[in-house]
This record gives C-alpha cells, structure tokens and sequence, in this order.
C-alpha cells in the first residue's frame, strides 16, 4: 500500500469518525430541546405528552394556591396570555421574585387532565423585564403593542377571560 493511500485512508477514517460523533451528539441533545409556547397556543396544538416545553405568560390573579407535598413545599396556580390559561402544578420553592399578575416561564410536561407539571419555574428579575417569549405571546395576542408604548400592566388588569362589568355595559 503507498503511502497516498495510506494518508486517504486515515483521512477518510478520521471523517467518518467526526461526523458519527457529531451525528450521535446532535441525537443526544435533541431530547433536551425545550419548545416555548402559550397557553392560547397550547390550547390551539396539544403537545406530545411526555414532551417537555416551556409554558410562559402572566400568573393570574387570585389564583395561586400554596400547599405541602410530601413534606415539600408545592403550589398550583395559572398562566395566562389574556386568551386561554392554564393550570401550573409546581413542588418545590418557587422563585423569590415569583408573584401574581407578574411573568412567569416554566418548564415541565402536559399532564392527561390537561394541567401543566412544571419542574423549574423562572420569575421575571426586575421591574422592567419580561421574557422575550412573553413579550411575544402578548404583541401575538394583541394586549400589547410596542409603538403604542411600555408593556401592559399586571394581568389582572387586561384578563379577558372573565368580562369586567363596564366592558359589558360600553357595548357600542
């Protein structure tokens, strides 16, 4: 064998080697990719059940519920995008900054009754921040415009799941 050929071999080899490393590496970290969405999309398009994602919106108003489970703290308690909402099941310390009307991203699976377990949950860190994914499920549902000016306020301002009694009585 000369030594040409010897080099295309080993070259060939080595290609060969990279690209299945990279292939199997690629594969491997295909299961870890968590897909955002909200609670209007989740209702439109039901996930996979046992996929993860991340469930993002505002936590409604009224509606978180703290508890013990197994001796470990837990809470329940809902996402809204101002269109649909969904139940969040969470065991474990939620976040210091974590609070009603205020957004909210959690990652976790689609229960078969329809609930969302979280298994992190990630508060907004300051008063202006909201995260990107929020901001856009709010321009998508049309409670916020950026030209028109600062981001919405807490969700019990704008929530149009329940009807508000001078909205009815306006009715044009």
């Amino acid at each position: 064998m000369t030594r040409k050929r010897r080099r295309l071999i080993v070259l060939l080899a080595c290609g060969l080697g990279l690209g299945s490393a990279t292939g199997l590496s690629l594969w491997a970290l295909s299961s870890d990719v968590a897909f955002f969405t909200s609670p209007s999309k989740l209702a439109e398009e039901h996930p996979t059940p046992g996929r993860s994602f991340r469930l993002g919106g505002l936590v409604e108003t009224g509606s978180v519920k703290r508890t013990i489970e197994d001796g470990k703290p837990a809470a329940s308690f809902r996402v809204t995008d101002g269109r649909a909402s969904v139940t969040v099941n969470f065991v474990g310390i939620l976040p210091d900054l974590f609070r009603e009307g205020q957004g909210v991203v959690s990652l976790g699976t689609l229960q078969p009754d329809g609930t969302f377990r979280a298994q992190d949950v990630l508060a907004k860190h300051d008063e202006t921040y909201m995260p990107k994914e929020v901001v856009e499920a709010l321009k998508k549902s049309g409670h916020w415009n950026p030209d028109s000016g600062a981001p919405p306020p807490p969700a019990s301002t704008w929530n149009t799941l329940s009807v508000p009694a001078t909205t009815a009585k306006s009715g044009g």
